[in-house]
């Protein structure tokens, strides 16, 4: 997921080079030229009300809120390996397009000294712009001032920018680096961070939400980037925990940094909090980029469709080889859904976790596609706890923006054990059951090869409403694979290898669905990419009439 720095910065024509004092150089420069409040004009070149005292009041006030919390605390920021929040504001945003909304706001606070210590923007900068020319909204906390703390003010701006960006239809990007709650402001700081979890789940579903966590972000911080869609990290400056490390020690004795405890590595591979992390701030920035590049602009917005150069009909010779011979054999189902989607490339969402499925963005013919493949490389693409919880959840979120679905199959059923049944795994496979049933996108569904038991309904399945469900030559659905069932059903039998190949000639293959019309055809793996696009085509005016509900009761 990581990209070359100079991919998704429009105006570039050269890669960027990867020292932290040129970003800056590079932030800053966009700065003078693209944002209006940082503009300098000749004199003579405005009309005489410029020159007003009102007006100077208003260019003294806004030159001071490009200050920040200051040059010396800018210059720490940049020490870090940081920019500040407007710098990230440029980057993220096409040049010359970012304008700004309540860069004067100041919190209202008089306790504890407060009174004395006023900026302007008060630590959070909100505003829009363009993202490749589609309009986009964000946030950018200011670690600068009051480290970046939420007070009342602060909320209230970035509650303001969700709803004009819910009335507009357009996504919300939230650039996070804050200390937490501002202690000075008591429960009015607690009602402002319920007052931005409100705006989360009510824009649910209905525009885009992105967190990018770029610095520390704790306590009743964290619920905000949970509650949107996707939320990404950066390596070693950036990390999320209800409780830091002086807490746990104080209550549990467990000795954790900072990093272990909440730090990306965390997130991305064991908690699942995060859905990827990238190794600096520009490359975090140019991500946030290219993943809007492939979503609606809400739930209502036509789908992207980009100009492609790959040929709907390209033929895809390696799939007739990839499956190997022996059916203990893993192989690589990434390189599966490289042949297959436009130019090879997928953006991979919670890549480092639960391996053993695939999660990303394609495209085919140009349209965005969500993926959901099993891998055979990692637990033998079994489906366990962590896996269906992540690909329900993808799955969810391409309804919720209608982004069809395409699903390639290779699963030999539930992960076995203890661990999984009691740590609920019916109860986590239900949820990914319930995201692809529920699901009304288009759905299409290749099986590559395994497909048993509970796991292959659960996987998009035609008795799930799947739209088109395929199946290379060597598919296997079945109950179980022919070794399982064998000794099952022959137990004792003089003969084993030939009750197997009999099995295996009844059921372990694409036919027997096919015969039943749950298979809607078995093709040669190379027609694969040209078959989904044709279907694609045919299926993007699909609607689906559901009776009338409040919501349905997903298993949680």
């Amino acid at each position: 997921m990581l990209l070359h720095v100079g991919k998704a910065l429009p105006g570039l024509t050269a890669t960027l080079p990867v020292t932290w004092a040129a970003a800056t150089r590079l932030a800053t420069r966009w700065m003078s030229t693209a944002d209006p409040m940082t503009q300098r004009h000749d004199m003579e070149d405005l009309p005489p009300y410029a020159s007003n005292p009102k007006w100077e009041r208003v260019q003294a006030a806004k030159a001071e809120a490009l200050l920040g919390g200051g040059a010396q605390r800018v210059a720490k920021q940049h020490a870090k390996g940081k920019l500040t929040a407007r710098e990230r504001l440029q980057v993220l945003f096409d040049p010359r397009s970012f304008r700004e909304a309540g860069g004067l706001v100041q919190h209202r606070c008089h306790d504890f000294g407060m009174e004395a210590q006023r900026y302007f923007g008060d630590g959070v900068v909100t505003g829009s712009g363009t993202v490749f020319g589609r309009p986009v909204f964000a946030f950018s906390q200011d670690f600068t001032v009051a480290g970046g703390s939420l007070s009342e003010s602060h909320a209230a701006k970035i509650c303001r920018l969700m709803d004009r960006a819910v009335a507009a239809g357009a996504p919300v990007v939230g650039l996070n680096d804050s200390g937490g709650a501002r202690i000075q402001e008591g429960v009015m700081s607690l009602a402002g961070y319920a007052e931005v979890f409100q705006r989360n789940v009510d824009a649910s579903g209905v525009i885009p939400q992105l967190s990018l966590v770029m610095g520390p972000c704790a306590g009743g911080a964290v619920y905000s980037p949970a509650l949107t869609d996707f939320t990404f990290m950066v390596r070693h400056s950036s990390y999320m925990f209800l409780t830091g490390p002086e807490v746990v020690r104080g209550v549990t004795m467990e000795e954790v940094t900072q990093e272990q405890l909440g730090g990306a590595a965390t997130h991305t591979t064991k908690s699942g909090v995060a859905h990827g992390a990238f190794d600096n701030e520009l490359d975090a920035l140019s991500g946030m980029r290219e993943l809007l590049s492939f979503l609606p602009l809400s739930n209502r917005g036509a789908l992207p469709r980009t100009p492609c150069s790959d040929p709907a009909g390209r033929m895809c010779p390696f799939l007739d080889y990839v499956v190997p011979s022996n059916e203990l054999e893993a192989y690589d189902m990434l390189a599966v859904v490289q042949q297959v989607v436009d130019e090879g490339h997928v953006f991979e969402i919670m890549r480092d976790y639960a391996q053993n499925i695939i999660t990303g963005f394609a495209r085919l013919d140009g349209r965005t596609v969500g993926v959901v493949a099993n891998q055979p490389a990692v637990l033998a693409g079994c489906l366990d706890i962590d896996a269906s919880v992540k690909a329900a959840r993808f799955v969810r979120f391409c309804d919720a923006f209608n982004i069809p679905l395409l699903t390639f199959v290779d699963v030999p059923g539930f992960l076995p054990g203890t661990a999984q049944e009691y740590g609920g795994i019916i109860r986590h496979g239900a949820k990914l059951l319930y995201a692809y049933a529920e699901a009304t996108v288009p759905k299409l569904t290749v099986i590559t090869r395994k497909g048993y038991g509970g796991a292959y309904d659960v996987m998009s399945s035609k008795h799930l409403r799947g739209d088109i469900n395929l199946s290379w030559p060597t598919g296997q659905i079945a109950v179980m694979g022919s070794k399982g069932a064998v000794e099952i059903l022959f137990r004792g039998h003089p003969d084993i290898k030939a009750a197997e190949a009999d099995y295996e000639e009844k059921f372990n293959n694409p036919f027997q669905a096919a015969k039943v019309g749950y298979i809607d055809d078995v093709i040669l793996p190379r027609l694969t990419r040209q078959r989904l696009c044709a279907e694609l085509e045919t299926l993007a005016g699909k609607e689906v009439w559901r009776p009338q509900r409040k919501h349905g009761n997903m298993p949680l």
